[in-house]
């Protein structure tokens, strides 16, 4: 097969440039029945690992790309049965098997409070609500993709998309591209192991600066990966915003309230002077940061307005059956009549059907409850598309999109007088639906982006998408059910915590009671409006500060790396190490998370026994050592494959 590679057009675009989809002019297979089925059942074989590790870390693995590499395996067996393939079905196969991670993500944030209230939803219940939230994120991403993923190219990298992208056109080539993208992804299987398989080395290397401020870097191959492909840019916008937590709001928290004789709210247990600087992160700067990142995402709303206009301009043209710019088959999505029958539809059946949207069992509560639902949903699908596309899915804030939905529906709920158990449990559903909606638009978008450089059909990926969505939904409620009945303690319990559900509880629990931190809250809407007084990517900022600065930290080291190895060379040398660089990092991130997969379902395959490492006996300051190094060989693995030549 003769070997092809995306040009640098696929990556940025400069003036008078046009980018050229890679099989634009070719008549390639796409969706067949091979390819929806094998992307079937990796989507529930992931999202049912991904619900497990979840619950227990608070934090689900991005699946789009190990989705590719175990769709390339797969074909390549079913080549060796005689059944050929294109590359095309590659992408429908990933497109639907990763959307799986995305219905886990929403499902396992908000549904355990349920649980946690003492309360017993039926799977069928929990089933349908996870489809309305997945239909809901997929429609209100199609009149948004011919601008975001199309108009915005060359500015909006999508890095998952774009790995995706290259680990599907490496599998398909082979040759020199191959090795890179492959080696990168036995790399990181390798990292990962030793971090999180057999803990040989600590996951975080960590360094006190006094005051409770700590310079703190994950030993993490795939967020590194993360880092090159974002490039310096964005990457040192996302670390200032952790900068200004770790090193900033916490020791400004932790002088403040170190005098003080009782618990700070949200806090019940602990002063402030006893607490870690995770535990004043966890319970107060995270209240921050979600303030900074819905100011970020109101900004981001405002100023994308006359997209979405011109979107809906477009949509209405189809409704009417007036012309459309770009009949292209690599520029048709699913029509604008279909999209407005079917979201109108889900949010007609959460209105008219009772016994799916909450417990408040009366039409009007469940219209008023169905059109906060369609008001978030249509703001976060546009604004998680967008952070998406600069952060990438992993970085995504979902739960802060969550938080702000919550705290929006818990006021609305609070004045109507809903407040009691059944109004909590609705704004919950809300809060849920919303939720799964924002976090498919981003894997849609992502997925979308990897179709557009591919040359894929979008209105295929978009119906490939609603299959993810309708096959795996079922099953991650089914594994909540099954978690929450067969380890002991529950979801909320010391062997599954599920944190970010127990936050979502805390925000609706705090406002229907009239005991939310306003204050935090507020801090943060402030961050975000000084952010964007001084120009500052506020929602780039805003996901920093609300994320740990030792994710954001490994992220800028990924990009400082891409910038040190591509400045003060020729063009062409700089492309190729930016080129050779996007191939391992693209490796790194597949084969990390795919590791990271394999070891949630080796933990779900053991009956939820942890995995114990062999943690070598070494003092605390050897043990840092150690991860530096690790650290630092990662980097140099990096730098020698980025600088060699080919032979």
């Amino acid at each position: 097969m003769e070997s092809r590679k995306l040009p640098p057009t696929a990556y940025e675009l400069e003036e008078g440039q046009e980018f050229v989809p890679l099989t634009q002019g070719e008549t390639l297979t796409e969706f067949t029945g091979k390819a929806v089925a094998s992307g079937i059942v990796l989507g529930i074989v992931f999202g049912a690992a991904n619900t497990y590790l979840g619950l227990k870390a608070g934090l689900t693995i991005s699946t789009s790309i190990p989705v590719a590499v175990l769709t390339v395996v797969a074909f390549r067996l079913f080549q060796a049965f005689g059944l050929k393939h294109s590359i095309l079905e590659s992408n429908i196969s990933q497109t639907v098997g990763s959307a799986s991670s995305s219905v886990a993500s929403g499902v396992l944030f908000t549904i355990p409070a349920l649980f946690i209230w003492g309360m017993s939803p039926a799977w069928a219940q929990l089933t349908l609500l996870t489809m309305a939230g997945g239909l809901l994120g997929v429609l209100a991403m199609v009149p948004l993709r011919r601008f975001l993923i199309k108009g915005e190219h060359g500015r909006l990298p999508y890095p998952e998309g774009m790995a995706c992208a290259e680990v599907l056109v490496a599998a398909e080539g082979g040759g020199r591209q191959a090795r890179g993208v492959f080696l990168g992804i036995g790399v990181g299987m390798l990292f990962q192991l030793l971090t999180q398989g057999l803990k040989l080395v600590r996951g975080t290397f960590q360094v006190a600066l006094g005051y409770k401020a700590n310079l703190s870097i994950s030993v993490s191959a795939p967020l590194i990966g993360v880092g090159y492909i974002l490039g310096i840019r964005i990457a040192t916008v996302m670390v200032a915003g952790a900068a200004l937590s770790a090193f900033i709001i916490i020791p400004v928290i932790n002088w403040w309230g170190s005098g003080l004789a009782a618990p700070l709210y949200p806090e019940t247990e602990h002063l402030i002077r006893d607490m870690s600087a995770g535990d004043i992160w966890d319970r107060y700067v995270r209240y921050i940061g979600a303030g900074a990142v819905a100011t970020g995402g109101i900004i981001t709303l405002i100023k994308s307005i006359p997209t979405m206009v011109e979107s809906f301009k477009l949509g209405m043209r189809h409704l009417t059956g007036a012309a459309v710019v770009g009949d292209d088959r690599t520029d048709r999505d699913l029509s604008f009549r279909t999209v407005i029958l079917l979201a109108g539809a889900v949010l007609l059946v959460l209105t008219f059907v009772g016994g799916i949207l909450g417990y408040l069992d009366q039409i009007p509560a469940r219209a008023v409850a169905s059109l906060l639902i369609a008001v978030f949903a249509f703001f976060f699908v546009t604004v998680s598309s967008r952070i998406v596309g600069l952060v990438g899915v992993t970085s995504n804030p979902t739960s802060g999109m969550t938080i702000a939905t919550l705290l929006g529906t818990s006021l609305v709920f609070l004045l109507l007088g809903w407040t009691d158990l059944a109004g909590k449990a609705t704004a919950l559903m809300v809060g849920t639906t919303v939720c799964i909606a924002a976090s498919i638009a981003g894997d849609t978008s992502q997925d979308l982006k990897t179709g557009f450089v591919l040359g894929a059909t979008p209105r295929w990926q978009q119906i490939g998408e609603v299959v993810g969505v309708i096959t795996s939904a079922g099953v991650v409620c089914l594994v909540v059910m099954m978690l929450h009945r067969g380890v002991p303690g529950g979801l909320g319990g010391a062997e599954l915590p599920a944190p970010q559900a127990v936050l979502m509880k805390l925000v609706i629990d705090g406002v229907l009671d009239q005991s939310l931190p306003w204050a935090l809250i507020g801090l943060g809407v402030g961050i975000g409006l000084v952010a964007s007084l001084f120009r500052i990517p506020v929602l780039a900022f805003a996901v920093g500060v609300y994320l740990p600065l030792s994710t954001m930290a490994a992220v800028f080291l990924g990009g400082a790396l891409r910038w040190a190895l591509t400045r003060g060379h020729a063009r062409e040398e700089s492309e190729r190490r930016r080129e050779e660089g996007v191939l391992f990092g693209s490796g790194l991130v597949g084969g990390g998370g795919l590791t990271g997969v394999l070891l949630a379902v080796w933990v779900v395959a053991r009956g939820g026994a942890p995995i114990r490492g062999f943690p070598p006996d070494l003092s605390p300051a050897a043990l840092q050592g150690l991860a530096a190094l690790t650290i630092a060989a990662l980097m140099g693995l990096l730098v020698w494959h980025v600088r060699r030549r080919p032979a």
